[in-house]
């Protein structure tokens, strides 16, 4: 009885990704693939991060997914002189002559860190507990934040001017770093089209915040053979130069590889890529389709790889 309404649940979950894709796709054409990574980011509770130059609608995605999802949003434009209090608050004085914590931006299920790599890394930290903990610490005291939170961030290219590159420990906060590219001659046709008309449109909200998190959890139930398991765990594995797994290729260019939360991200993003596509139960595939996002912040090329012009999606994908 049990396994009957785990299928329901998961054709439910299926029906509700069509129907918030196409829904999404009445404002932002084209970006299949980054309205995908989008919605496994959050259906499997994670965060994701979005690079592009600007114009690339990254900032409307957001918006649009959060006006679809009937959650709360919060944008935080990220400049050189942001403090780490404007994104979580702070004390202030009151009138009764006793401090009271005032809620910054950060306390919303939906938080768009709006070009995070034009603030210094010392404001870029203020988020590092909140994604990982869902809370943030002022004056020694713990502040829960809304559940379910998400942190979708948008990053211009590191080559552009007054951008600070995001630590390390930031990225791996990231569940996918997702790559936005230029559309296609007809998909920028019809973007031209319907953004130089009158036309409005009405975006109907399909989910809320506990059918959210009801798919959150029935991600994490969803069963998971031992192969595939061994298979993302051996595939993170193979990117750390100098180990039993690694090959002559990850030897050669990279200075480190993946750490253990990039195998546990594979797992989940490949139980909720499987969902989403009317599978009962991930495979190898699923793990492939969701590793490059997982895996390419995660990774550091050395100068010689730079040098030779190889990517680090080119070493990713030869490594399945």
């Amino acid at each position: 009885m049990q396994f009957d309404n785990d299928i329901k649940a998961v054709d439910a979950l299926h029906q509700s990704y069509k129907s918030i894709k196409a829904e999404i796709g009445k404002v932002v054409i084209g970006q299949d693939e980054i309205i995908k990574s989008v919605l496994i980011s959050i259906f499997s509770n994670g965060h994701c991060l979005l690079v592009g130059v600007p114009g690339l609608a990254k900032t409307l995605l957001v918006q649009t997914v959060a006006s679809v999802l009937d959650l709360n949003f919060n944008r935080i434009q990220f400049t050189p002189d942001l403090m780490p209090s404007d994104i979580i608050g702070a004390e202030i004085l009151g009138e009764d002559r006793n401090f009271k914590f005032i809620q910054g931006p950060i306390f919303s299920n939906i938080i768009l860190a709006d070009e995070i790599n034009r603030t210094p890394p010392k404001t870029q930290a203020a988020l590092l507990e909140a994604m990982q903990e869902k809370a943030v610490t002022a004056a020694g005291l713990r502040h829960v934040l809304p559940n379910p939170f998400f942190v979708l961030a948008t990053q211009n290219p590191i080559e552009q001017e007054g951008t600070y590159p995001l630590p390390e420990a930031q990225l791996d906060r990231f569940m996918f770093n997702v790559h936005l590219g230029y559309p296609s001659f007809e998909e920028e046709l019809t973007i031209v089209k319907n953004t130089t008309s009158n036309n409005e449109v009405t975006l109907n909200k399909i989910i809320n915040a506990s059918q959210i998190q009801y798919f959150q959890k029935l991600v994490r139930n969803i069963p998971v053979t031992d192969n595939v398991v061994e298979y993302a765990v051996k595939l993170v594995s193979k990117t750390r130069p100098h180990t039993a797994l690694s090959t002559e290729e990850v030897n050669k260019y990279i200075n480190w590889g993946a750490g253990p939360r990039a195998s546990q991200f594979l797992i989940i993003g490949a139980k909720c890529h499987a969902a989403i596509t009317g599978k009962y139960a991930p495979d190898i595939e699923d793990v492939q389709a969701v590793a490059e996002a997982i895996l390419r912040h995660r990774i550091v090329r050395n100068y010689r790889a730079e040098a030779e012009g190889l990517s680090i999606e080119s070493i990713i994908r030869n490594l399945y």
